[in-house]
């Protein structure tokens, strides 16, 4: 489409997008948390390393950069169809500085990935083996991304901010469409939104654990929102202290459960969950299960601001690509 066909008040903004999440949040919170917390067992079954998998795909997300800058777009079927993806310029320090990790950590995961046969290093040039395709092929998140997607729509929609007709297959056919951009525009929202996270909780194993505390929370109030007579939506204060209030001290989950869940060995979340315990950020229940606590979401505030507004970015991306498609 030429630009001059393009209707810039039918476009939306950062704004709308993050006002409307956090407005609605009680209809959104189920399928956000579900939404993360597949990517994080995603990022842990990879390599059954959680900062293997950051490594991974921060490679790959320099790479749809470099196509993006060079207005080079390749479908979902296309990209896949390649035998490897070389990544120019590589640098120990750069991968440092994007996931806010040592230098020493990122060195020996790289070195481990190389004798996986994952990566293949030539000075300082990094070739993505296509034994790694798998691991980091988002078909199913494609789906899980578009249904989010298409639930933040319906409330703009019926807001009267997005006039666009859509369905959950429009938003599925267009990122598969526009892959390496739409892709990468993901990858921006979830590497500095995983990395926040890790700066909070001290390890990307940790965030993992209490997300899937979290989680567990979460479904449990949804069933209790579902009973009550409230029908409008509560905001994102209020749908977080309900969580706290009402159902942190009655419904938790078990090491056991976590690690079914998760596949993190019951040993490493029972050692996780003590510090978390220490810091205040989970307790124990009655009933030996770990529960969230009203600590917790004071903390926990400032970082998932900064989360949805990554989140709301990337959804007004899409959204408006959706539009001039």
């Amino acid at each position: 489409m030429d630009i001059n066909q393009i209707d810039f008040s039918k476009t939306l903004n950062d704004d709308q997008v993050y006002e409307s999440i956090m407005n609605n949040y009680s209809k959104l919170s189920k399928e956000w948390i579900s939404h993360q917390w597949i990517w994080m067992n995603n990022v842990y079954l990879a390599f059954k390393d959680h900062y293997k998998y950051m490594i991974v795909v921060s490679l790959i997300e320099k790479t749809l950069q470099f196509y993006d800058q060079m207005n080079v777009q390749y479908s979902y079927d296309e990209f896949y169809s390649f035998s490897y993806v070389q990544i120019e310029k590589f640098s120990i320090s750069e991968l440092c500085e994007k996931l806010n990790l040592p230098k020493e950590t990122v060195r020996r995961k790289v070195i481990e990935l190389e004798k996986e046969g994952v990566i293949i290093r030539s000075k300082k040039k990094i070739i993505i083996n296509r034994k790694a395709f798998p691991l980091v092929k988002p078909e199913n998140q494609i789906k899980i991304s578009s249904k989010y997607i298409y639930l933040v729509y319906e409330n703009l929609w019926s807001e009267r901010i997005y006039s666009k007709k859509l369905n959950q297959k429009n938003i599925e056919h267009v990122i598969k469409k526009n892959f390496t951009l739409c892709w990468r525009w993901y990858y921006r929202m979830q590497i500095p939104l995983v990395i926040g996270y890790d700066k909070f909780m001290e390890d990307l194993t940790s965030f993992h654990i209490w997300g899937t505390i979290c989680m567990n929370q979460v479904l449990n109030m949804s069933k209790e929102l579902n009973d009550n007579e409230q029908k409008l939506p509560l905001d994102y204060l209020t749908t977080s202290k309900k969580l706290i209030e009402n159902v942190g001290t009655s419904s938790g989950i078990s090491a056991m459960s976590i690690s079914e869940m998760t596949k993190i060995p019951r040993a490493t979340i029972i050692r996780k969950c003590k510090d978390l315990i220490k810091r205040d950020l989970i307790k124990v229940n009655e009933k030996k299960q770990y529960v969230l606590t009203s600590l917790n979401f004071k903390k926990i505030l400032p970082y998932q601001t900064e989360a949805f507004k990554f989140k709301a970015k990337f959804i007004r991306k899409i959204l408006n690509l959706l539009v001039i498609s």
